[in-house]
């Protein structure tokens, strides 16, 4: 399966969990440099930022990170990502 297939993917269960995903430009100052975005709570909700510039290793990084925080006992998660989360613990 290739890498944007595996983003659309993680994206779907990610959603499935809860948490809403942003896709928003993150602004650093010029000493920090960019970075690709991660998960975070925002008035007690989980949000998941992503920078637009972002390559797909970097948003599936992002991603997975995200449905680490959450307990997948009793969700269904494709065989693909399965092993992609398996590989990433």
């Amino acid at each position: 399966m290739d890498e944007t297939a595996l983003v659309d993917l993680l994206e779907e269960l990610v959603e499935t969990l809860g948490p809403e995903i942003r896709y928003e430009p993150i602004r650093l100052d010029e000493e920090l440099g960019t970075r690709p975005g991660g998960f975070c709570r925002f008035k007690g909700q989980p949000i998941v930022i992503i920078n637009p510039g972002a390559t797909l290793r970097e948003k599936m990084k992002i991603l997975t990170d995200a449905v680490k925080q959450f307990d997948l006992d009793g969700i269904y998660i494709r065989p693909a990502l399965r092993e992609l989360l398996d590989k990433i613990s």
